[in-house]
């Protein structure tokens, strides 16, 4: 049997044995619409518990609109002219467009161009967020969990905030989208450790396809909302990055059924783990690096035994990656069970180590290997991984493991499935 995986721009096709015990879960497929742009138009013109957009925004207004950065699949060649034509009434210098890094690295010249497209970039201003530079975020609130809020200044003072994205569900904020343009989208990065610190990302309604007793998620929706107005577009993507419908208006309200009609087809239930779970990491721009990898592994992991295995294949072009602390954190330990002794006894706030901390919980709970025309067996096993060159002989050295008969589960398209036992609900 051939089984495609969303690997890098081109895919990688595996082919695997017709007899094993094998089960391909997949999000339901849902096409794409059909005048995509006049879909956003129209979400646009009647939105969500809002005010149509032109109506919402002056042409004295000053317009910031967040946008993901390149880790990220939004279809922006489709979203942003649609949605600069209904600011027409907007001169371009009054409107500045905020690339949400978050803690990431600023993208590039080149990776700007492809997201947003050159006459966008030659038109307006852009910004990228630079969590490091306290001199460039203001103070806007307190959570109610004692979280100070910083936010970039320049964002805050903009007179109409737009937040735009795209939903899936969220390994520990539950779906993106929504008020994560905002936080940790355009966040300091003091901000955004106390809200990913270990306490919330070891909650067990910390997880995917989970918002409401979230508390990475509560408190992403209470620093979004500090500072109003704001407007959220939103859209959600099939396995071809096709828009498949709009939300546009109201932040809460429209972020809410974003999550329930991305619930529907990308939340999978099954019935038992599994001994083997082959994933993904949803190709690209989803699996540029070992860091945004994690998501494929954790995945798979909800669904995998104690003991089991996991195989992913990600292209990793962007490497580990050389920027943040991510992999440092992995060089460092000795071990999973001494980097979690670390977090958990010292408590140290230190930029991603909610990667590492998620990360080497999948590794204590299975064993991983890794496949990767990018990274090398070294940075491999640097991460308690296992090289795998070959998806096809690592299954059949598996079944000698586990045995002919062992379980198999196979998620083509990586985090766009999240498969979950289903005892467990979500919300």
């Amino acid at each position: 049997m051939k089984v495609n995986l969303a690997y890098g721009k081109k895919g990688l096709c595996v082919d695997l044995p017709d007899d094993l015990n094998m089960e391909i879960v997949a999000p339901k497929y849902v096409q794409g619409l059909g005048d995509q742009a006049e879909a956003v138009r129209n979400a646009l013109r009647r939105p969500i518990r809002a005010k149509p957009l032109k109506e919402l925004v002056s042409a004295s207004d000053t317009v910031a609109i967040v946008c993901n950065d390149i880790t990220r699949p939004t279809p922006y060649n489709v979203i942003l002219p649609v949605l600069l034509n209904e600011l027409g009434h907007v001169p371009d210098d009054k409107v500045i467009v905020f690339i949400a890094t978050g803690t990431h690295r600023g993208n590039t010249e080149a990776e700007l161009r492809e997201m947003l497209g050159t006459e966008i970039l030659a038109r307006y201003q852009i910004i990228q967020n630079d969590a490091a530079d306290g001199n460039s975020h203001t103070l806007v609130g307190t959570t109610t969990c004692g979280n100070d809020v910083w936010m970039h200044g320049q964002y805050v003072n903009c007179d109409v905030r737009i937040l735009t994205g795209f939903i899936e569900p969220h390994f520990f904020a539950g779906f993106s989208g929504g008020g994560k343009a905002c936080m940790p989208g355009l966040a300091l990065l003091n901000t955004v450790l106390k809200n990913h610190s270990p306490q919330n990302i070891d909650n067990p309604m910390a997880t995917w396809g989970v918002t409401r007793g979230n508390p990475v998620w509560e408190e992403i929706r209470e620093a979004a909302l500090m500072v109003q107005p704001v407007f959220v577009l939103n859209v959600t993507l099939n396995r071809d990055k096709q828009i498949t419908a709009v939300f546009a208006g109201d932040l809460e309200e429209a972020h809410a059924r974003g999550c329930r009609f991305a619930k529907a087809s990308a939340m999978v239930p099954v019935k038992e783990p599994y001994d083997i779970v082959i994933t993904s990491n949803s190709g690209y721009p989803l699996d540029l690096n070992l860091y945004q990898s994690v998501k494929g592994m954790s995945a798979a992991a909800q669904v995998v035994k104690d003991g089991g295995s996991v195989i992913i294949a990600a292209d990793c072009w962007d490497g580990i990656p050389q920027h943040g602390q991510y992999g440092r954190l992995l060089r460092e330990a000795e071990s999973p069970a001494s980097l979690l002794e670390v977090i958990h006894r010292t408590n140290r706030m230190r930029q991603d180590v909610w990667q590492a901390q998620i990360h080497a919980r999948i590794c204590q709970k299975a064993d991983v290997y890794f496949y990767s025309e990018n990274l090398s067996d070294e940075q491999i096993e640097s991460a308690w991984l296992t090289p795998c060159h070959s998806i096809e002989s690592t299954v059949d050295e598996l079944l000698t493991k586990y045995g002919r008969d062992a379980s198999i589960c196979v998620l083509p398209e990586g985090p766009q499935t999240i498969p979950y036992i289903t005892k467990r609900s979500v919300t």
